[in-house]
């Protein structure tokens, strides 16, 4: 995927690896001990609310990777953040790249 192919300037493929398995990691812990939420976005994006150590990493690529993986925490993540939107996860919208910044004050792709 490209958020671990796009690697910083003075790393290898290798290190980049390896921040972005970490990242997932502590990414995961963080939703399974709920200091990191999810919320969905009004055109069914996601996004990550709350600090976790990123390494440069985006919440899209971050969800697809732990969506692939088969999370748990993500999963039930993901289900909390559904009942409270009222909306499901759109996966033309998450392909799309609509994103937020702002732990979802707003939305949109750039």
């Amino acid at each position: 995927m490209p958020c671990d192919t796009r690697i910083p300037q003075g790393k290898t493929a290798k290190q980049r690896q390896a921040d972005v398995k970490a990242a997932l990691a502590r990414l995961e812990a963080a939703l399974a001990a709920g200091s990191v939420t999810v919320k969905v976005g009004p055109q069914g994006s996601i996004t990550f609310a709350g600090a976790w150590q990123r390494d440069d990493l985006t919440d899209l690529c971050a969800y697809r990777k732990l969506l692939a993986a088969g999370s748990p925490a993500l999963r039930r993540a993901v289900a909390r953040a559904e009942a409270m939107a009222g909306r499901t996860v759109d996966r033309t919208a998450v392909a799309a790249g609509f994103h937020s910044h702002d732990h979802g004050a707003t939305w949109g792709k750039h």
